[in-house]
């Protein structure tokens, strides 16, 4: 049986220090199949100029993650390359790097950036750190193990050098945010709030007018929603019975989505296939029903209709149908597992679907995982 995984949320707050202009600092959250990644770049400077490096960093870094680097490997190399520019050319960016698996195990990484906090249910403190094993020594380690309720956050030095020349001698330091976040916590304050408070009280320590571009990332952990959805047979209809049985393993909400899909997990299951009698929609095709399974539909027409209304509120949807059920489950869930036939539908192929504008399930599915993608949401494709 599948185990229940972490879904990680981020909350982010960012000023820059002219009003107006874009800040120096970038951030970008990487959601992969065995946990979330967080970057949070610092441009040297401010203005476009540290936007671009900062950028640039984030993208370097982006990349030879997905490109099959690990992630000490991507530090390293990122860090070696900052090293030589340190001081003598304007591309030069500071970085953190907070990876948290599925289990809840979290790594931050950073080079020339301020600490970590850990943010517990009712306390916060600052992540001791020690040199990367085998990595460059200045670039900077930290471990924790995160539960549901737990996060790790991260600050640019907008934040942790607010104060300079305005009464503290070091500014407010990393320190002096855990000393402000641990009350905030012990009294119950969510972690959603806490990046616009932090901001706003780093304004405040500079008189109202940032010395810097500043960021705050923050992010919590929760357990993660999880869709699985069966589509289309599989390409070797030897393999129908092993492919159900990894589909109703998975965790989470099950769906599945065409009359032949339906039919081989009924087959499997021993049990009916029933089709919905009276349907409000007009529109929508009918839904199907088989016991245990949470949502079963038709296939091409209903994944078309489903692309066509995922950018519109749901409460101008005034049917219920498997379109708007799977809208729905769609916008719930935080992970989404796709399980793909490789058999094609004859039917697909028939003019009166080119007449009616309905893309094959090959061709409509890749323009809903972008769109799911773009949302936030975690999808891991597997064809079978």
């Amino acid at each position: 049986m599948a185990t229940r995984q972490l879904y990680v949320e981020t909350l982010s707050a960012a000023q820059p220090k002219r009003s107006g202009d874009v800040s120096g600092d970038t951030w970008t959250c990487l959601r992969e199949a065995g946990g979330t990644t967080v970057i949070l770049c610092d441009g040297q400077g401010h203005g476009i100029r540290a936007h671009v490096s900062a950028t640039l960093c984030q993208s370097r870094l982006t990349g030879l993650l997905k490109a099959g680097y690990s992630l000490r490997r991507a530090v390293t190399s990122l860090a070696e390359s900052m090293e030589v520019a340190r001081g003598r050319d304007p591309a030069y960016t500071a970085f953190s790097v907070l990876r948290i698996l599925n289990d809840g195990e979290a790594t931050v990484l950073s080079f020339d950036m301020p600490g970590a906090i850990l943010l517990g249910m009712r306390h916060a403190a600052v992540l001791p750190t020690r040199t990367m094993a085998g990595g460059p020594p200045t670039v900077a380690e930290s471990n924790c193990h995160l539960v549901p309720g737990e996060g790790v956050l991260l600050v640019s030095d907008g934040i942790t050098q607010a104060g300079l020349g305005c009464g503290l001698r070091e500014g407010w330091t990393i320190e002096g945010v855990a000393r402000s976040v641990d009350p905030f916590l012990s009294a119950g304050g969510e972690v959603a709030g806490l990046p616009g408070r932090l901001l706003d009280e780093s304004l405040r320590l500079c008189g109202g007018k940032a010395g810097d571009d500043a960021t705050v990332v923050g992010t919590v952990c929760r357990w993660g929603r999880t869709l699985s959805l069966f589509t289309g047979p599989p390409a070797d209809r030897a393999r129908d019975a092993a492919t159900v049985d990894r589909f109703l393993e998975d965790a989470g909400w099950k769906v599945a989505c065409g009359g032949t899909t339906a039919a081989i997990v009924a087959q499997r299951l021993g049990r009916a296939v029933r089709v919905e009698q009276d349907p409000d929609s007009l529109v929508a095709p009918p839904r199907h029903y088989i016991e245990g399974i949470d949502l079963v539909t038709e296939g091409a027409v209903t994944l078309n209709q489903v692309y066509n209304l995922m950018d519109t509120d749901p409460a101008l949807l005034e049917e219920e149908s498997g379109v708007s059920e799977l809208l729905r489950l769609f916008r719930a869930a935080d992970r989404i597992h796709l399980f793909v036939g490789g058999s094609a539908n004859p039917a697909s192929a028939h003019i009166s679907f080119r007449q009616q504008g309905i893309l094959s399930r090959h061709a409509i599915l890749p323009l809903i995982v972008g769109k799911l993608r773009a949302a936030g949401k975690l999808v891991v494709e597997e064809a079978v």
